[in-house]
């Protein structure tokens, strides 16, 4: 993750404030950022000598809302973008805010809201946690919990491969992984775990509305300790060779199983 404290650039003459910032790259990205959270973007470089439609449209969406845009050699973008495919554009972001796990507690309060909530237990590929919040926003899920420690957080390659839908999301880093899980079943809420070898298959059950999602790690799925805390655990039929899914195609099967089970006639 390319993080960084400098001054805060308004225009190229005018540096007045200290800030923490992130270079996102990517047309995608940097789109969906100026659509979803305009005021985190601070200034937007176009590689010299571009002439890409999209380019373009990025540049008249900028400057619609008064952003400086400049332009730099290909090779200081790809200084910006740490060698990362950037597609002839680095915009000058604030680095992701994290809300307060609280502040989803206060929300969940209300009985008359049903809404799914995703638990990630270690994810650290960032290209596997950005794959699943492009699909959780896909599938209408609002709210992911990540823990603080021994995941990947929301970095510029997490924004690029999610193509933008972190924006769209509210992402909170807890503490304790176990104990936010707890208080979200007290806030009336059941806790389904995916687990390689459960007994239930996912599509042998159907599921609340009041749910909470847990995924584990790429490498040996969530914790023993969290999955403890799940009401059920599930499992992805498997009736190949191979014994278990990448975590992102997993995530994707699962919630879209939500999705349909969703839209069946309800009794």
């Amino acid at each position: 993750m390319l993080t960084v404290v400098l001054l805060l650039v308004k225009s190229i003459a005018d540096l007045n404030e200290f800030m923490t910032i992130d270079y996102l790259y990517g047309i995608n990205a940097i789109h969906e950022t100026l659509i979803a959270a305009p005021r985190n973007v601070r200034q937007i470089f176009i590689s010299e000598g571009s002439h890409h439609g999209r380019l373009q449209a990025l540049v008249l969406e900028a400057q619609r809302q008064g952003l400086p845009v400049g332009y730099r050699a290909a090779r200081e973008l790809d200084q910006m973008a740490k060698g990362q495919r950037h597609q002839g554009v680095v915009a000058i972001v604030e680095a992701y805010a994290y809300p307060a796990f609280e502040k989803l507690l206060q929300r969940i309060a209300d009985a008359k809201l049903s809404e799914w909530i995703l638990f990630l237990d270690g994810i650290v590929d960032p290209r596997n946690f950005g794959a699943l919040l492009r699909t959780a926003e896909a599938a209408g899920v609002r709210h992911i919990v990540i823990p603080k420690d021994r995941s990947v957080e929301v970095t510029p390659l997490v924004v690029k491969t999610s193509a933008g839908a972190a924006h769209h999301l509210s992402i909170y880093k807890v503490t304790n992984l176990r104990r936010a899980l707890q208080e979200i079943k007290q806030a009336g809420y059941w806790t389904v775990g995916l687990a390689v070898g459960a007994r239930e298959s996912l599509y042998d059950r159907i599921y609340p509305d009041k749910l909470a999602i847990v995924l584990g790690s790429e490498a040996t799925g969530a914790r023993p300790i969290n999955l403890r805390e799940c009401d059920f655990l599930v499992s992805i039929p498997m009736l190949g060779k191979v014994a278990s899914l990448n975590v992102g195609v997993a995530g994707a099967i699962f919630l879209f199983e939500l999705v349909r089970q969703q839209r069946l006639p309800r009794p």
